[in-house]
């Protein structure tokens, strides 16, 4: 666990050059909340991501009414080439990492990790796009993927905006 938290936190200071050419230019998602004031109103935060091409509502459950947001969950399973030796392995790894940081970094990557066992889904992606193509183009982008050794699976999910793991 300690070795797979030390290559997260390595990714993380690592950026990625070859990301899909279809994303250029489209702010992140950083951007795009950046650009939403604190005073605006849970109306005016759900019109302007819509404007960006989110999908969201509102959800009230109480006293509480939360802005719920359209994410894309990719699940990253095992690839039909998975036959690299350890150091062409480790590269990739290097490199999947470094995708997956530049991701967090655009503000497109919410959350990521992989699973504890040692089966066909090796992790998740929680991906913050406005559709499910960008979403795609972005996980494909990945060079683990591109190399075969993963395979995405993507699924639009919801979460209420700004929640957190506990």
């Amino acid at each position: 666990m300690k070795k797979v938290f030390l290559m997260l936190l390595l990714g993380a200071c690592i950026s990625c050059k070859d990301y899909n050419s279809d994303i250029r230019g489209i702010p992140g998602p950083a951007e795009v909340e950046a650009s939403l004031p604190d005073t605006l109103t849970m109306e005016d935060q759900m019109q302007k991501l819509k404007d960006e091409g989110y999908e969201t509502f509102a959800y009230q459950e109480g006293d509480t009414t939360y802005l719920m947001q359209q994410y894309y969950i990719v699940f990253l399973k095992a690839g039909k080439n998975r036959s690299q030796d350890s150091t062409e392995a480790a590269e990739l790894q290097k490199q999947h990492l470094a995708h997956l940081s530049r991701m967090a970094e655009e503000g497109y990557l919410s959350l990521a990790g992989p699973f504890g066992d040692d089966g066909n889904i090796r992790g998740i992606a929680v991906y913050n796009t406005p559709t499910l193509k960008m979403a795609d183009s972005l996980a494909n982008a990945d060079p683990m993927v591109k190399a075969g050794r993963l395979e995405v699976e993507i699924h639009p999910w919801w979460a209420a905006k700004g929640g957190k793991l506990q």
